[in-house]
């Protein structure tokens, strides 16, 4: 399929992004270039024949959220991360000081700043950082910088907004503009493929990975950046077998966090691996023993859920001191931790199939054999009917004889389409 992208963005950056396209045929840029941030909310009409929205600027977004909000299609950022800041603050070094003080700077998220700042050794409290947020408008940011120049306290300015800019030259303010390095133009068109075609699978349902390294910040201090560095690697390993036994996508953000998307190959081998989890098994035998791998998957109908989910499946990953790997759901049922094996009292669970379901001997056995599988998670009609091939009708009749004999019991439902009725869920009770 072919994706058409809505590029929101200054004629300088449209030029580096179409460079990037212009062999990939799967991907078009439909170029959207304004001069003044005030220009954005009529280009979004525009683009309403496209697949998907990429912003280049941070506050151009803020300004049209609402109206692109309203559209419902997917949105992608440009990001304003450490590298780019790291690399305008080089450029601006070598062109005017080669100490860094007495600078202003602009930019959507303080903590860029303070980041970088901090890992640089420095210490330099005439160095103001000022985040805009949504109430921020082009004038108060040229009236803050323009406040610290007046009252002397900064010699230049770095700014993210070419319009500051352009607004500061006019007052006579020394400024620079931040550089946008193409690797994150591109990153930001890769996700864009990425969630266009998730979102036009046939199944509505899709999955989103997060693979984190736990405390990388300890482990640079402790190690130094290249042990770091050598262990995502090695997890990397891990992660590009596992890409392909699944068919699913995957690359590194600026967090240096692991991202994957996939869709039923990526479900159907999650689904299967509750109990014995071998993208698990690999990262325990690859990692040094310092290292803790946690392993967050969300479930959504579309890309934007599965990455809720599966950031909070990161944070029910925090609970344990060991690699860990959790599922949560389109319900926000946290699931897990996966490839660990639960208890399950076979020999009670077979008397109760005999005796209260009344199933034959081949059919109890069968029946265990799926819920050890499962790892007792949750299961449809749908499941018991893969996994005894047989069809749906026989599997519910099976449902059915287990309800009333009370060996199992409903506990949810779950929608993997957007159409159609929703399956019910069941779990034994024990």
């Amino acid at each position: 399929m072919k994706v058409r992208i809505a590029l929101f963005g200054r004629e300088d950056i449209i030029q580096l992004a179409r460079l990037y396209v212009r062999d990939k045929k799967h991907i078009e840029v439909v170029p959207f270039i304004y001069k003044n941030e005030s220009d954005i909310i009529g280009l979004v009409d525009q683009a309403i024949m496209c697949d998907v929205y990429i912003f280049t600027e941070h506050l151009p977004y803020l300004y049209a959220q609402e109206k692109v909000e309203k559209t419902d299609k997917p949105v992608v950022q440009v990001a304003v991360d450490e590298y780019m800041f790291l690399t305008s603050l080089y450029r601006l070094r070598k062109k005017h000081t080669p100490v860094l003080h007495e600078l202003s700077i602009d930019i959507p998220n303080k903590e860029t700043v303070e980041k970088v700042v901090g890992e640089l050794g420095i210490e330099d409290e005439t160095i103001y950082p000022f985040a805009y947020e949504q109430s921020h408008t082009i004038e108060n940011i040229v009236t803050h910088h323009e406040h610290l120049w007046n009252e002397g306290k900064i010699k230049y300015v770095l700014t993210s907004i070419t319009e500051v800019k352009r607004q500061l030259e006019d007052k006579e303010i020394p400024v620079e503009s931040m550089v946008i390095p193409l690797g994150n133009i591109t990153e930001a068109i890769e996700e864009a493929f990425s969630i266009v075609t998730l979102n036009s699978s046939i199944s509505a349902q899709v999955v989103s990975g997060i693979i984190d390294i736990r405390n990388k910040e300890a482990l640079i201090q402790s190690h130094g950046e290249p042990y770091v560095t050598e262990v995502l690697e090695k997890a990397q390993q891990a992660l590009d077998r596992f890409k392909t036994e699944t068919d699913s996508s995957l690359f590194l953000n600026h967090d240096q966090q692991f991202i994957m998307f996939g869709t039923k190959g990526t479900i159907d081998y999650l689904t299967g691996s509750y109990r014995d989890f071998p993208l698990l098994n690999q990262m325990e035998e690859l990692m040094p023993p310092d290292v803790i791998v946690d392993i967050g998957f969300g479930l959504g109908l579309h890309a934007q859920e599965a990455e809720q989910h599966a950031q909070l499946a990161l944070v029910a990953c925090q609970k344990l001191q060991k690699h860990t790997c959790y599922i949560v759901n389109e319900r926000q049922e946290a699931i897990g931790p996966i490839g660990v094996k639960k208890q399950l009292n076979t020999s009670a669970l077979y008397q109760d199939l005999v005796h209260k379901a009344r199933l034959s001997n081949q059919l109890s056995y069968n029946f265990i054999d799926f819920i050890e599988i499962r790892n007792n998670e949750p299961f449809s009609s749908n499941d018991v009917a893969e996994h005894y091939n047989v069809t749906k009708r026989s599997a519910e009749r099976t449902i059915n004889k287990l309800l009333t004999g009370r060996v199992i019991k409903h506990v949810g439902e779950e929608r993997p389409y957007t159409k159609g009725r929703p399956r019910k869920l069941f779990q034994i009770v024990q």
